[in-house]
């Protein structure tokens, strides 16, 4: 990606939602699934993908005329630039600030609350 500090737009996010989730779409699948999922039309959607490729986020190739596009941006890439972001943004940086305010909101299940203990014992073993 060019711009290593850009995040994704709300627009930008559901197009590598379907990206992610397919691989590659050709304009013609692209445009009907971004019309199911947002009600954009044809040239909105078209125009979000040029836009996308100026930037770096996707790519694209042509064979026997037909445009497919695929991302170049992981899903797991920018998850965690959003949550760096929003980490830094609105709770200082603090991670045990961000994991309060989340579970004032919404209960843990047994098992999240056991996969967050046995995440804080890993980073534990590994402290000096």
């Amino acid at each position: 990606m060019h711009d290593q500090d850009q995040h994704l737009s709300v627009a930008q996010w559901s197009v590598m939602e379907s990206l992610w989730e397919s691989g590659s779409l050709t304009g013609r699948e692209a445009t009907e699934a971004m019309e199911k999922k947002t009600g954009w039309n044809r040239s909105t959607t078209l125009t979000l993908l040029r836009r996308m490729e100026e930037k770096g986020l996707i790519g694209s190739s042509t064979k026997s005329g037909v445009k497919t596009y695929f991302p170049l941006l992981h899903r797991e890439e920018a998850a965690l630039k959003e949550t760096e972001s929003l980490l830094e943004r609105v709770y200082d940086g603090s991670i045990s600030l961000l994991v309060s305010a989340m579970t004032q909101k919404r209960a843990l299940s047994q098992k999240e609350i056991d996969q967050l203990y046995a995440l804080l014992d890993g980073l534990e073993e590994k402290a000096p």
